[in-house]
């Protein structure tokens, strides 16, 4: 997870350098391990795992963002959406949130996904 946020970074800072962000680049890289000599490409979804008191929750992460856009707004907005990886998560994540209807598939219950 450290990672994909790290080469996010380094891809904002090639386009537009900014001190701050160096600073803050070099900070985040600093808790990172280092990466072996045969990693291999993080791609654009990166899985997260996270301990709760429900158990482990386990997400996708991927960023977007609007290279080619035309307006400097929108070409400085990114998303990050965070996805529930499996059907437990997605249970876990629906309870907290309020919404006891069930995931697509789970015939137990509404099958309607939001």
């Amino acid at each position: 997870m450290g990672r994909h946020i790290t080469e996010h970074l380094r891809a904002q800072l090639a386009q537009s350098p900014d001190p701050a962000l160096e600073a803050l680049l070099a900070e985040l890289e600093s808790y990172l391990p280092p990466l072996p000599e045969e990693a291999d490409v993080l791609g654009f979804a990166v899985p997260l795992e996270l301990g709760s008191a429900d158990g482990d929750l386990r997400l996708i992460t991927t960023l977007t963002s609007f290279a080619t856009a035309s307006d400097v707004t929108l070409a400085e907005l990114h998303l990050e959406a965070f996805l529930p990886a499996d059907h437990g998560t997605a249970e876990v994540l629906r309870r907290r949130w309020g919404d006891d209807r069930r995931c697509p598939g789970d015939r137990r219950h509404v099958a309607s996904f939001l």
